[in-house]
């Protein structure tokens, strides 16, 4: 199943154990296919799995894959493009929200190109408790080399070209909504 372009989807993010971890209240579809799920959200209520709610602050364009253990939030700020990459499930849309599994390590990129490896602690920690398996462990270090090698050579969504490109859509795309 594959989310209409156009609309407003949830974004859910789930642990392995099944708890849910994180929702966003407001995804805009710009791009949808059987591969990946383009999502902008801006000015989004944020909800965490204590209650906390958040306001998102700049707008962010997200990537979701059907067959890569990570997504991407890029977020446009006027230092520039703030990359946030979870290691997690493959996404899916069932319908009512785009998923996934979020497996604790993240990583950060910056608009200098330098990057932070995030929750290393996290991840040993759950991957104890929650009882990752070997599979799924070795699938998360796998997925973390891959989305480097991306970030370094700058390929899809890694680059401001990329990011240009689904914005701009989405502004067209909302610009012609509000004067229909």
């Amino acid at each position: 199943m594959v989310p209409e372009t156009g609309k407003e989807v949830y974004i859910q993010s789930f642990k392995h154990d099944g708890s849910l971890h994180r929702t966003w209240c407001r995804g805009y579809v710009v791009e949808a296919d059987e591969a990946h799920i383009v999502a902008v959200t801006d000015k989004a209520w944020v909800i965490e799995d204590d209650g906390r709610r958040w306001y998102t602050r700049e707008p962010a364009v997200n990537f979701f894959y059907a067959d890569r253990w990570y997504n991407v939030i890029t977020m446009i700020r006027r230092q520039g493009i703030f990359y946030y990459c979870n290691l997690a499930s493959p996404s899916l849309y069932d319908g009512e929200a785009i998923k996934n599994i979020d497996y604790d390590l993240d990583v950060k990129l910056y608009p200098d190109r330098s990057y932070q490896i995030l929750d290393e602690n996290e991840y040993a920690l759950h991957a104890r408790q929650m009882e990752y398996p070997q599979t799924i462990q070795d699938i998360i270090q796998y997925s973390l080399q891959d989305l480097l090698h991306r970030m370094e050579y700058e390929q899809d969504p890694f680059n401001k070209a990329c990011i240009d490109h689904y914005y701009g859509r989405y502004l067209q795309m909302t610009r012609q909504k509000d004067t229909r």
